[in-house]
């Protein structure tokens, strides 16, 4: 789990583990999105945290730089997790981190292009039911090969029998 600022004082506690004293135990580097990132990530075995059943304690510090401005931003993450260190060493952990940021992905998609957090649908079923229409409609552009979700809708409405077309 990825802890923010709404949990303050286990953010406070994350930050005070010696980390200075912590080894670096994994570093990738990856090119998107218009800038390169370089994640370093150190892990510390926990025992008493301020969230029950958490057994190690993660850091990642992301340096991101755009390629268009040159400008660096350096972002400091904490996270917490239940598996053990011989449940899931530092590379594997770094792996489960950045596979978190896909359901993120798909929540922003949800949220940006369908305003979904602005919907006033809230009684019975229908917001499953709007969920999981987004989610179809998604999954169809994805598997039709677009991949600007947003662009793949304007371009589907301007003709009636497109969403037919891509279901099929």
């Amino acid at each position: 789990m990825i802890v923010k600022g709404n949990q303050k004082k286990l953010c406070t506690q994350l930050k005070s583990l010696p980390w200075k004293q912590i080894p670096l135990q994994d570093k990738t580097r990856a090119t998107g999105h218009g800038r390169t990132e370089i994640r370093r990530l150190k892990v510390c075995t926990v025992n008493n945290l301020l969230f029950p059943g958490a057994r190690q304690a993660v850091q990642i510090v992301r340096r991101r730089r755009s390629r268009k401005t040159g400008k660096i931003s350096i972002k400091t993450v904490y996270a917490v997790t239940s598996l053990t260190a011989e449940q899931a060493a530092p590379a594997q952990l770094a792996t489960l981190i950045r596979g978190h940021w896909t359901v993120e992905s798909l929540h922003h998609i949800r949220d940006v292009t369908f305003t979904e957090d602005a919907s006033q649908t809230r009684t019975g079923n229908a917001p499953r039911v709007m969920a999981s229409y987004r989610n179809l409609t998604i999954g169809a552009f994805r598997l039709a090969g677009v991949r600007n979700i947003a662009s793949g809708l304007r371009r589907t409405a301007r003709d009636a029998t497109r969403p037919l077309a891509l279901l099929v």
